[in-house]
């Protein structure tokens, strides 16, 4: 995952402060480096794929609980082992 490319994409897609916008593509990337995403999902994980995913999270939903909101649809679709790659909810 290009992981500057995802900061760029991050900050000018999502209303998130500068910490949140790090935090999340740390997570991101971490989610990419691990593997488990791809051998889940059957596709590498890339910038795009994120943007993508988040913007599905409800629209009221600030940028970290969108993140989240997608941790926890990875966890009930391909089970336990996501959790770990959440943002504290005090990021924001």
């Amino acid at each position: 995952m290009d992981r500057q490319q995802l900061l760029e994409r991050l900050g000018a897609e999502f209303d998130g402060s500068e910490r949140a916008v790090r935090a999340v593509a740390r997570q991101a990337g971490d989610l990419a480096d691990s593997g488990q995403f791809a051998a889940d999902a059957n596709h590498e994980l890339t910038a795009g794929r994120v943007v993508d995913n988040l913007a599905d999270a409800p629209g009221e939903f600030a940028l970290v609980k969108q993140w989240n909101w997608w941790v926890g649809s990875l966890g009930l679709a391909y089970g336990d082992g996501y959790h770990r790659f959440r943002v504290r909810a005090d990021i924001e």
